[in-house]
């Protein structure tokens, strides 16, 4: 999952970082290391993030 279509998602819903992390429980650390490169989220983090913004696993992870 690239951050681009996580940032997309985030933006489109008007939250920032710090309220995903709270609403998903993903620390705004692990949302900062991804932004820069430094991380790759794992599944489970990715479950969090699609279910919060109600997508499926399917649309986060294909390549457009």
């Amino acid at each position: 999952m690239r951050y681009e279509k996580y940032a997309k998602l985030r933006d489109d819903r008007g939250l920032t970082d710090y309220q995903v992390a709270k609403q998903t429980g993903i620390s705004s650390a692990t949302l900062s290391e991804w932004k820069s490169g430094s991380y790759i989220p794992k599944i489970d983090k990715i479950i969090k993030i699609a279910d919060l913004f109600n997508v499926s696993l399917d649309s986060l992870l294909r390549e457009e």
